[in-house]
């Protein structure tokens, strides 16, 4: 669990977060506030989205075709999962190629 919660994206959304939060006490709610609550908050939502992305793929799953390590499960996974995982990857890239 460590790994996953001492992630640079998490510690990078956690940090701005907070200096966020610390910045806009002494400030009037404005439109470029609300902005920068969102922009933190989708921020925060794609660390999160990472992570499980990673727990998945550490666990011998696929993940979506949209993720930044699909493709690359196999660095993620374990033993005997992460050879599999590899192999069907290559047989893919074969019949996509064939296509």
């Amino acid at each position: 669990m460590r790994k996953y919660l001492l992630g640079t994206g998490i510690i990078g959304a956690i940090t701005s977060g907070w200096s966020l939060l610390r910045g806009s006490e002494s400030q009037a709610f404005t439109w470029r506030v609300a902005l920068a609550w969102l922009s933190w908050a989708i921020t925060f939502s794609l660390s999160i989205g990472m992570i499980l992305d990673v727990r998945k793929a550490s666990h011998g799953r696929a993940v979506p075709d949209d993720s930044p390590i699909a493709g690359s499960e196999y660095k993620y996974a374990k033993g005997a999962d992460a050879e599999e995982l590899k192999k069907k990857r290559k047989n893919d890239k074969k019949q996509n190629k064939k296509k």
